[in-house]
């Protein structure tokens, strides 16, 4: 049992965490046609949209209401309105997802009343869903607001229906890159089955050309698959921060599910595997049992490399979930753990202590360590105590190709395994050199 310690200092110093509005912003991206609309100040939007925009190196439909000093203490319910009225007439999304802000949730604005209404007055938006979220930016951090942001979204949208036994739908975690994503889904496609991810950032910011400009996202989880969602016969949840949305799914149409913490390393993607030969009543595709064996090799290759390595991460508490364990079953050691938010995970980790702190934490935990993992802010500590970064999380905006990257099921797992054993190795090779 580890130890979960919240640091209590006066102000954070460089910090490690990104906000809710931005975690569940990047829900709303995976799902077609939507709008994110951030009810706030306009910093607060551009400060969102700049850091999506670096990490994915894609154009991010994002919009606000524009609140001003006035507005924040006469009320914004015209803001909201006037925001939503534009947005329909100009941009015409399929789904408006609304996340507040600081500025907002301080002041107090009932925003279902609001919402209500405004459909009032304007009965033309009833066939729209506007699916709110609650994301104060002063606590929490990205992971809760993404998973609140999903959470929203099974509540609101889908309907009840005739279960389909060859659907799932697959609740995506924060964790979860559109490379991983794209992976789950050919996954479970090859089983027979047919997958609604919710939402599906494989389909909206894995990096493509489309043949038109729009001004909202073009691929996702359209709404139509989206309505489907309580017909499914399984629910497969990726990330313990995704359960309640499971839950509430369950509570709503009866479905069962499963929550998988994690999907890299040899023994969570078996258990993945071995669930969906059950749903399906098919025995593992010959490229998957492939695809172990060579993960097993690939374990063999790089163990020398792993073996008593003193590694500190510095995640959200999903990814921290994922890669303590990785490390740790490839017998490394986690010298120090440090995470943006709280997580039921925290004290099952497989270190003494977690912090849930910031990066001047990290610095003064990891001296000693062989690598460090975290996102770019990260690069200063590591310039500091010459010890070498391997980049996870966000944002990472000095490194290309983020949006396919790929660190789940047996090839994600033995990509992650060679794309870190290569950073040790020509960290062993430096030493001796010197």
């Amino acid at each position: 049992m580890a130890t979960v310690t919240t640091r209590q200092k006066s102000v954070a110093v460089n910090p490690l965490k990104q906000s809710q509005p931005l975690g569940a912003a990047l829900a709303f991206l995976g799902l077609k046609g939507t709008m994110p609309l951030f009810h706030g100040s306009q910093g607060c939007t551009a400060f969102a949209k700049v850091l999506l925009v670096r990490h994915f190196r894609e154009a991010i439909p994002l919009s606000t209401t524009a609140m001003t000093e006035v507005t924040t203490i006469l009320g914004g319910e015209d803001n909201v309105e006037q925001a939503i009225l534009t947005l329909v007439e100009k941009s015409k999304p399929e789904i408006i997802g609304l996340c507040t802000t600081g500025l907002t949730e301080t002041r107090g604005d009932d925003m279902e009343g609001i919402l209500r209404s405004i459909r009032k007055r304007h009965p033309e938006l009833n066939t729209l869903p506007i699916v709110f979220v609650s994301t104060p930016d002063f606590k929490g951090a990205l992971q809760d607001g993404f998973a609140a942001a999903v959470e929203s979204i099974v509540r609101e949208i889908p309907e009840a229906g005739e279960k389909n036994p060859h659907q799932v739908t697959i609740l995506a975690g924060p964790s979860l890159m559109p490379g991983d994503l794209q992976e789950i889904k050919e996954i479970v496609s090859d089983f027979g089955l047919v997958p609604i991810a919710v939402p599906d950032l494989s389909g909206s910011l894995d990096g493509h050309l489309d043949d038109s400009y729009s001004a909202t996202t073009t691929g996702g989880t359209a709404l139509a698959d989206l309505r489907k969602v309580g017909s499914s016969a399984f629910t497969l949840a990726i990330g313990e921060s995704v359960r309640k949305a499971a839950r509430s799914l369950c509570e709503r149409f009866g479905t069962n599910y499963q929550v998988f913490e994690r999907l890299s390393g040899l023994g969570p993607a078996d258990s993945f595997f071995h669930l969906l030969s059950q749903l399906s009543d098919r025995p593992v595709p010959e490229k998957y049992r492939r695809q172990r064996r060579q993960l097993q090799d690939a374990i063999l290759d790089t163990h020398f490399y792993f073996g008593r390595k003193r590694v500190s991460l510095a995640l959200e508490p999903d990814l921290l979930w994922q890669m303590s364990w990785f490390f740790r079953e490839m017998g490394a050691e986690i010298q120090a753990a440090v995470t943006t938010t709280k997580s039921p995970l925290l004290e099952q980790m497989p270190v003494e202590t977690v912090i849930v702190g910031d990066l001047e934490d990290f610095q003064e935990l990891a001296a000693g360590s062989d690598l460090l993992i975290a996102n770019s802010h990260g690069k200063a500590v590591s310039k500091k105590l010459g010890i070498p970064l391997y980049r996870q999380g966000m944002p990472i905006f000095d490194r290309l190709g983020n949006g396919h990257r790929c660190s789940v099921s047996y090839r994600g797992s033995m990509q992650l395994l060679f794309d870190i054993g290569n950073v040790l190795l020509e960290q062993e090779e430096a030493s001796v050199k010197h």
